[in-house]
């Protein structure tokens, strides 16, 4: 099949794009990443994703749109309910992009994460595709979690700290209180 990848960083695109291939897909990377904080964060995942791209001989469309005001007026009433916000927001944006440029089907490498919520993305992916007509391809890539590992380290992409988002990088780097 012919298939699009959410590419949500470099590294964790590696392993999915591997393993993709190796059953005989044809795969073009979408980077639309648009909550990353700060800025500086956000350019240099971009810049991780291109370098895996050139590496890997990826063709990767970017939808270069950086907007933290809107993930905070979608979120912040409730950051609780983030992650559902950014999964629906970027799967939304991929399927749309699937369909656009007449893919077969599209996935995303948040699926290679252990700590992304697998079964909100598989449901939100498959109603992406239902709303925009193209199949979504749920695969469980956290199987190649030590062997994507491996594969960015060797290749020296930037490896981020945390999630993503202004709540993820807090819940990183803040200080947190000590429970008695």
């Amino acid at each position: 099949m012919n298939v699009l990848l959410h590419t949500c960083c470099g590294p964790c695109a590696l392993y999915p794009l591997h393993r993709l291939r190796a059953v005989g897909h044809s795969v073009t990377g979408f980077f639309f990443n648009h909550n990353i904080h700060p800025y500086q964060e956000y350019a240099r995942r971009l810049e991780a994703a291109q370098q895996m791209a050139e590496n890997e001989a990826l063709a990767l469309m970017v939808r270069d749109d950086y907007d933290l005001e809107g993930f905070l007026v979608n979120v912040a009433a409730d950051p609780a309910k983030r992650c559902g916000y950014c999964y629906a927001s970027r799967l939304k944006a991929a399927a749309s992009a699937a369909a656009e440029h007449a893919f077969e089907a599209f996935t995303t490498s948040l699926l290679y994460s252990r700590y992304q919520r697998h079964e909100e993305i598989r449901l939100l992916g498959e109603q992406a595709g239902q709303e925009f007509g193209v199949a979504f391809l749920y695969e469980d890539f956290r199987s190649g979690w030590q062997e994507g590992i491996r594969l960015s380290k060797e290749a020296g992409l930037y490896r981020q700290q945390y999630c993503g988002c202004i709540y993820s990088e807090k819940d990183r780097y803040a200080p947190r209180e000590k429970k008695p």
